[in-house]
């Protein structure tokens, strides 16, 4: 399977698929994604962290640091996220999208709580959560900087300043929901699981990391639902959504690169190699974009 960049230019540039199977693909509604926020609730405190010390020391020290690495972008960006969500709980439409972004802010907020919980317990990397962001940033490259210190909160921003900014939202939703969580967040997760469960290792943490998952296919979902929505009212909003995808996929391959290596590299994450992490990705990608109506657009 080819990389992440050209699997994108061999696939559809951009067109829009067919409505008659569009209109067959019905997605779950903010009240409806609210009311399983209620059934899916969990405890980023109630986790049994009790066998994940003695796992973690047994491990050398380079797997600890490896796997600290492909922590680091999580815990920061789950942060990152839960502060720069608030332009888009201001840009609400009605009162179940109200209640159903609130969930959101609170399930990002409850996932950096797990991380710092984990990084003091089982890591002993205590002192509070600022002082953990801050010592995990010496991880982070230098597209990730870009995308959530700099996009991210420009983005927010804009919708802060005014809720009403149609444009503004559908560039939010995007970068937020279709990239950060949707193309980045799930195939970390997937490959960073699958890693520790074959290893059979750090059972607290897979337990975490798969509610933390469970959570962010709710919210990807909710970005899929409303970008379909959308859509639906107005193709030209289909032109908005693919000219920010080929604004910031470049960057979103370059966040994936682990240390020392560079885009062009044939390098393994958690034992996945680069080809596969980035199929993952686009195939990820595709589903949810066929779903509202549009097909990846072509990079040049």
């Amino acid at each position: 399977m080819a990389h992440l960049l050209e699997l994108t230019q061999q696939g559809d540039p951009g067109t829009i698929v067919d409505e008659s199977q569009l209109d067959k693909i019905q997605l779950q509604n903010p009240q409806q994604l609210y009311e399983l926020w209620e059934r899916q609730q969990w405890q980023a405190h109630g986790i049994d962290l009790s066998r994940d010390p003695a796992d973690w020391q047994a491990l050398s020290d380079d797997e600890r640091e490896y796997i600290l690495w492909g922590l680091s972008s999580f815990f920061i960006g789950e942060e990152r996220v839960t502060t720069q969500f608030s332009g888009l709980v201001m840009a609400y439409e009605d009162q179940s999208e109200e209640a159903y972004l609130a969930t959101q802010q609170v399930d990002e907020a409850r996932h950096t709580q797990f991380f710092g919980r984990y990084y003091d317990q089982v890591f002993s990397i205590g002192g509070g959560i600022d002082a953990q962001l801050e010592r995990v940033r010496e991880h982070v490259n230098d597209a990730f900087v870009r995308l959530f210190d700099e996009v991210l909160v420009a983005e927010n921003k804009r919708l802060i300043a005014d809720p009403s900014d149609r444009g503004a939202k559908i560039d939010f939703i995007t970068t937020y929901m279709m990239v950060i969580e949707g193309t980045l967040a799930l195939t970390g997760q997937y490959t960073i699981t699958t890693f520790l469960e074959r290893r059979g290792i750090l059972p607290g943490f897979i337990e975490g990391f798969q509610n933390i998952s469970r959570d962010e296919h709710r919210h990807v979902a909710y970005g899929t639902w409303y970008l379909q929505q959308a859509v639906r009212r107005d193709r030209s909003v289909g032109e908005r959504v693919q000219a920010k995808l080929a604004e910031l996929l470049p960057i979103a391959a370059e966040v994936l690169v682990p240390p020392g290596c560079s885009l062009e590299d044939e390098w393994e994450m958690f034992g996945f190699t680069r080809s596969e992490v980035h199929g993952y990705a686009f195939q990820a990608l595709s589903r949810r974009m066929k779903a509202i109506g549009l097909g990846i657009p072509q990079l040049v």
